[in-house]
């Protein structure tokens, strides 16, 4: 089954001065002392120190030979080795899923006589029969009612074709859901919010595993092709971080400091999303917009460096076979005017409302599978789901093509070369111009009957993706949200380009508009439409005006589609402030602390434990306890650690150990070390009293004591606490005054106070 995220092993800092009939049998470090438990939250400080050590032990022995010289080389470099492969295996997995979606894709509807693996485009490629204007037919690639039959048209041709497209569909999306639920759960989904979580410290182990990965980019392919409403941008981030948690576990750097393996698991998703969109730098910036909890200078190196091979890779594979990389490359010939940022902006605050539609309805439907009989039947859910959209989606002609054919088509710009019904335009006979600048023309059927034809898959798309989106096979959302807004704005150009066309005299367009010259691009109106839903699902701004012209190649464009994103951004906001990811990071109970600001003026006094009623705190004392108590202590608590103090009375604070260290440390030195016994006394201190030789052999466990706890004062306001949470990614925190122990605050408890706080139910947030 799924593979565990990799063991990362303490380095003790502290020297020790052991005394003299006390064996301290930590001199050498115990295997997995300084690891986590699976869903549990890292200590970012202690991994941060953790680090430091081990590269001051690298650089100190690096002066001693040429040997360790090397060595602390190759360690330097070691980053950028992990960078490079992490470029080069997602940037062929990208390549791979993109050439087996356009097969699978087309294989619902044909195949091709003369090399069965290749697409429809790629066969007629071939042929030396096809003519220009009928470029997609061609004697090699035959429909399936064709190859049974020998007849090309007809009901029972229409049919029959109709039967097998949705039996395929439901074979595919049979298989993907079949695959993940026995062999890796967690390969279902987008991905992007556990990624965030991750990243933000969380341990969900097997969730970067090497069969989540096998079996996520399979499945990718298959849901994909099953033309369900969902894409395979955020599942590629996913897998990108998979292969950059594979590569991790090459390197003890990163394999051992769960830290150093969060920033190459930033820079991974930023070559995810390189991949998928063909955008490098827009990767980089949706890392750290998006997806990246701490991101220092160096990872922004490491990000682009990575971004850069796995474009630069998937460029060399040239899926697309248009040596692009993207299959929505666009050149528009006309600049736009002031006055067109008025429709921009209203496709802005289209996208704004769809977006909160959207994240409404989709965790509406998301709660109820999880708290009804509905979540036991996933591939039940996935059949019916897949059923539904097939039969719905093939009699129109602009939804039964691949989701991602769809906007490249609504994108482009009607030329003199363009077969598409969307550019069935009336012709002026008398009309000589250069082919790249066709003035506006009147619409003609094939237009009108467009219109009415991306109204109804308009419909189609809004409501089917709601229900698609959190099924439990790969599922992304980027693509279907940019279909909508494209779907939209397209619409929106025609009417505009129309009303252009018939009404040029009208003030607004009597000053840029003159009869005979091409005005509109409708295929502009369509990218910003993508952009603005795009944006007001995720909320995403920077990256997303960074991705969408690097998408398209629109560098002109940058203006309208800040406009467009930002408008939405604003909406969408003034409804709620979390995007479609931090929605589902709070339905699926994730301790994960988001950027808004805590206003409410309460104390830290008022969130620590034990509260007034509580049992007192669980608490060691440095030199009084025994073993049996320590193993008591963890029996009958679950607590993740313990705080050491002098004494009960005094409750002086020392330091604290972790729950996990004290259960290996424990276990160890009964294996190791003779004479350790339920009632010998654990010593945390620098030096242990002689003890007469009746007496049981100590143990002394000064290493695994954090001797700087954090602390605050029991009248810190919680805002600096959150504050303190957020930005040093605490696991705990304890509360003292005038150096006395009073309480502890949690990282759990901080997210149960703010949800508390915003009147919501705070038992929500279920992990550690």
């Amino acid at each position: 089954m799924a593979e565990a995220e990799g063991i990362s092993s303490a380095t003790p800092t502290e020297e020790m001065n052991g005394a003299g009939n006390l064996m301290d049998f930590l001199d050498e470090p115990i295997p997995d002392v300084g690891t986590y438990e699976d869903f549990h939250t890292i200590d970012w400080l202690r991994e941060k120190s953790r680090d430091t050590d081990r590269h001051r032990k690298i650089t100190n022995r690096s002066k001693e030979s040429i040997w360790e010289f090397v060595k602390s080389l190759l360690d330097a470099w070691s980053g950028w080795v992990v960078m490079l492969l992490i470029g080069l295996l997602s940037g062929t997995l990208a390549g791979v899923i993109d050439l087996a979606v356009d097969w699978m894709t087309d294989l619902k509807e044909g195949v091709c006589l003369s090399a069965f693996w290749y697409s429809h485009e790629q066969c007629c490629w071939t042929s030396n029969e096809t003519t220009f204007a009928d470029r997609d037919k061609c004697p090699q690639w035959q429909k399936w009612a064709e190859l049974m039959t020998g007849y090309t048209e007809g009901a029972g041709v229409y049919l029959l074709n109709y039967f097998l497209y949705v039996l395929w569909a439901l074979f595919f999306s049979f298989l993907a859901v079949s695959l993940v639920r026995v062999f890796a759960p967690y390969a279902c989904g987008s991905g992007i919010p556990e990624i965030k979580t991750i990243l933000s410290g969380f341990i969900i182990r097997g969730y970067l595993g090497k069969w989540t990965l096998l079996i996520k980019t399979v499945t990718l392919v298959l849901a994909v092709s099953s033309g369900l409403s969902l894409g395979k941008e955020g599942p590629l981030v996913h897998v990108a971080c998979c292969c950059g948690n594979l590569f991790c576990s090459l390197f003890s750097k990163y394999s051992k400091n769960e830290g150093k393996r969060r920033e190459v698991l930033s820079a991974a998703a930023a070559a995810g999303v390189s991949v998928a969109f063909g955008a490098p730098i827009g990767g980089v910036l949706f890392s750290l917009e998006e997806v990246s909890y701490y991101f220092p200078l160096k990872t922004l190196w490491r990000s682009f460096f990575a971004a850069l091979v796995a474009a630069f890779t998937l460029r060399s594979i040239n899926p697309f076979g248009n040596n692009r990389l993207v299959l929505f490359y666009v050149e528009y010939h006309t600049p736009w005017y002031m006055a067109e940022l008025v429709p921009f902006i209203l496709l802005g605050v289209f996208g704004g409302l769809w977006g909160t539609l959207f994240i409404r309805g989709n965790i509406a439907w998301c709660r109820r599978r999880k708290t009804t009989q509905l979540g036991k039947y996933p591939v039940l859910e996935v059949i019916v789901v897949t059923g539904i959209t097939a039969i719905l989606a093939f009699p129109n002609p602009y939804t039964r093509r691949s989701t991602s054919e769809l906007i490249s088509e609504l994108f482009n710009d009607c030329g003199a070369l363009e077969s598409s019904q969307l550019c069935d335009y009336i012709n002026n006979p008398n009309m000589s111009r250069p082919e790249d600048d066709i003035p506006d023309r009147p619409a003609g059927k094939g237009v009108y009957m467009a219109l009415w034809q991306l109204a109804l898959a308009l419909i189609f798309k809004i409501v089917i993706t709601i229900f698609t989106f959190g099924m439990k096979i790969p599922s992304g959302l980027f693509i279907p949200s940019m279909a909508v807004g494209a779907i939209a704005g397209r619409i929106v150009g025609i009417a505009v380009e129309q009303m252009a066309y018939h009404h040029h005299d009208w003030i607004i367009f009597k000053n840029w508009c003159r009869p005979g010259a091409d005005c509109v691009t409708p295929g502009l109106y369509a990218m910003v439409g993508a952009a603005a839903c795009l944006g007001g699902v995720t909320r995403m701004t920077v990256s997303l005006v960074v991705i969408m012209f690097e998408l398209t190649g629109g560098l002109e464009y940058i203006v309208p589609l800040m406009a467009a994103a930002v408008t939405s951004k604003w909406v969408a906001d003034a409804f709620g402030k979390e995007g479609i990811y931090e929605a589902h990071i709070r339905l699926n109970g994730y301790p994960y602390l988001d950027q808004d600001e805590f206003t409410h003026r309460t104390l830290a006094t008022d969130v620590m434990r034990p509260r007034r009623n509580e049992p007192p705190l669980s608490v060691l004392t440095q030199d009084s306890t025994t073993v049996e108590d320590v193993e008591t202590l963890i029996k009958e608590t679950d607590y993740n650690g313990f705080p050491v103090v002098v004494s009960r009375e005094s409750e002086r604070l020392i330091g604290f150990v972790q729950r996990r260290d004290l259960i290996l440390a424990i276990k160890n030195a009964r294996q190791k070390q003779d004479g350790v016994v339920s009632n010998s006394v654990v010593y945390f201190t620098e030096d242990a009293p002689q003890l007469p030789a009746s007496n049981p052999q100590p143990l002394k466990l000064r290493r695994i004591l954090n001797l700087s706890p954090f602390t605050v004062t029991d009248h810190t306001p919680m805002e600096t606490v959150v504050d303190i949470f957020r930005k040093l990614g605490l696991r705990q925190c304890l509360v003292t005054r005038s150096g006395r122990l009073l309480g502890i605050i949690t990282k759990k408890d901080v997210l149960r106070h703010m949800a508390q706080m915003m009147n919501q139910d705070p038992e929500s947030i279920m992990f550690n």
